[in-house]
């Protein structure tokens, strides 16, 4: 059963158009990676399901429901969480306050602060510490931690690895597991095709906005990615 679909959206800011009739289908338990080269759409098409761009054609459904004219905060409500690109955490909060912002809307579910700190134990000596004093790897793992925080059904990982290095992507990915094991549903947005094909059960690549390739990653060749990643 898909739990999130997204059929034949156009989407994009103002006058320009950055997705032309993608589609894409999560099904419930499933993880999901979106791949692409920088400017591909990628996170046009979370910030798209979280109903923070303009889509001007096609549907997004989230348990069979179209979510047309739903606002951010009623999504979030319904289910869905973002960890957007870049983090946004609020830097004059502490760890602790950030994640309680998380859990603010009073969705049901068994994610709390002791759960998400035995997910990423390095936050339990941080929560105290104001989230301006976090290095990348710290303030990626609260921005999940605080998505979790909202008991989502489907969580959307945007460019988990961007900026940040090895050794600390290693450790987020390794977190990815466990979290999938509480029934969440993972969409993870990548650059680095090795790492996303290698936790997802079915990924589809977008190239200038359009789907370009889709499949299970055993299924898809090495020269088929890099076929429709560069566009050769």
């Amino acid at each position: 059963m898909n739990v999130l679909e997204v059929d034949a959206l156009d989407a994009g800011y103002g006058d320009f158009q950055a997705l032309f009739g993608v589609s894409v289908e999560v099904a419930e338990g499933e993880t999901v990676a979106i791949i692409g080269a920088n400017g591909a759409g990628k996170s046009t098409l979370l910030r798209a399901v979280m109903g923070q761009v303009r889509v001007s054609g096609g549907h997004i459904r989230y348990a069979g429901v179209d979510l047309a004219g739903v606002p951010t905060h009623r999504r979030v409500e319904r289910g869905l969480a973002l960890v957007p690109e870049g983090r946004r955490l609020f830097p004059s909060l502490t760890v602790e306050e950030n994640l309680l912002v998380g859990a603010h809307r009073g969705r049901p579910g068994s994610w709390s602060v002791r759960k998400v700190v035995e997910i990423f134990p390095l936050l339990d000596r941080l929560l105290k510490r104001s989230a301006a004093k976090l290095s990348g790897g710290e303030q990626q793992a609260v921005a999940i931690a605080r998505a979790l925080m909202t008991n989502p059904d489907v969580v959307l990982l945007d460019e988990v690895s961007l900026g940040l290095a090895p050794v600390v992507v290693r450790d987020l990915y390794a977190a990815l597991p466990r979290i999938i094991a509480s029934g969440t549903t993972v969409v993870v947005v990548e650059q680095d095709i090795t790492l996303a094909l290698d936790v997802a059960d079915r990924a589809y690549c977008l190239l200038e906005g359009r789907v370009s390739l889709s499949g299970p990653p055993a299924a898809l060749s090495r020269d088929a990615i890099t076929s429709a990643y560069f566009g050769m």
